[in-house]
């Protein structure tokens, strides 16, 4: 892959020329998309224009749109040596490099995260950071709206820890309360009871593990996957435990919770402020513990955005949109 050939410099725009190696007729057309698709939909996410003639690309815009874009433009031709490119992939990777240019993320101290089915690398600043601070802190909060990879990071992070020896087991949990719903209208026993509301969970272990491979750990008690309410009256040791949904706890339930944390253990709590489904009058632990606990050592709080989601462009959108409607 080559850099760039030449630079020109208007009052407005800079332009930048690059060559992207080696010229392959059938790795350009993926690129491209059908009908140019796929660099429609770079120019229209970094605010740039892209001009091509085969493998030679201008790209025209603001500073910092323009490096986002020529990164872009390079990751994208250089997966697709080995994968076909789609519309969800170029989102991905345009988002990728449009944080990491945003928040001049280095690239040399970037964090990848090991499991035994995938390699997954943080995407951004704020994920980056995030999983910085599991490793460093006791206690750790990853706050912001779906999408953001707050629960999938988390249990990357704890399935590594297990597979290098850091912690014995893993404990999920989740507050058995959503949208309205309670558990007595729900159809089967206690299990099938609680199962739907942990599948996020499950999906997630399943990616990184494999299904066989967890239920093995299940059943040896190595992978417990709870509602709250069954860590009441328990101390967690060499453990690393994760609250998801967080967000629906009331202020006593997370601090049972969060009093459960015993030597050798990692608790990462997260949560979407904007989507509380307690009843009405009752207030959410999350939202409090965020003022209790702030500036208490070995506590760490990550805030993600709209800016940091990660999936269909169109969630992005829905997130900015309320955030502006929120903050109005």
């Amino acid at each position: 892959m080559k850099g760039a050939q030449f630079l020109k410099l208007n009052s407005q725009n800079k332009t930048l020329d690059i060559s992207l190696e080696p010229a392959n007729n059938k790795r350009l057309a993926s690129l491209c998309g059908q009908f140019n698709e796929h660099i429609t939909q770079l120019e229209r996410r970094l605010h740039v224009d892209v001009k091509n003639r085969g493998n030679l690309f201008s790209v025209s815009g603001a500073d910092a749109d323009v490096a986002a874009a020529i990164a872009a433009l390079k990751e994208l031709y250089k997966s697709t040596e080995s994968d076909q490119l789609t519309p969800a992939k170029v989102h991905l990777l345009v988002q990728e490099n449009k944080m990491e240019v945003d928040k001049q993320v280095n690239e040399e101290n970037s964090i990848v995260i090991h499991t035994r089915k995938k390699i997954i690398k943080p995407r951004g600043g704020n994920q980056q950071a995030y999983v910085k601070s599991i490793s460093k802190n006791d206690i750790v909060f990853g706050i912001g709206p779906a999408g953001t990879g707050k629960t999938y990071l988390a249990v990357a992070c704890a399935v590594e820890a297990l597979q290098s020896e850091k912690v014995a087991r893993i404990i999920l949990a989740r507050p058995a309360v959503e949208a309205g719903e309670r558990l007595g209208f729900l159809p089967g026993d206690l299990s099938e009871k609680i199962n739907p509301y942990l599948r996020p969970l499950y999906d997630a272990l399943y990616e990184m593990l494999g299904v066989e491979r967890v239920e093995k750990l299940i059943e040896k008690n190595i992978i417990e996957i709870a509602p709250l309410a069954f860590m009441r009256g328990r101390t967690l040791n060499e453990a690393f435990i994760i609250l998801d949904e967080a967000q629906n706890t009331t202020p006593e339930q997370i601090k049972m919770f969060l009093t459960r944390i015993g030597y050798g253990s990692t608790v990462v709590v997260t949560g979407d402020i904007t989507q509380i489904d307690l009843p009405g009058h009752m207030e959410s632990g999350l939202k409090l513990v965020t003022k209790i606990l702030k500036n208490i050592s070995g506590i760490s709080f990550t805030h993600f955005s709209g800016a940091d989601v990660v999936r269909h462009p169109v969630v992005q959108k829905i997130v900015a949109a309320y955030e502006k409607h929120n903050q109005s």
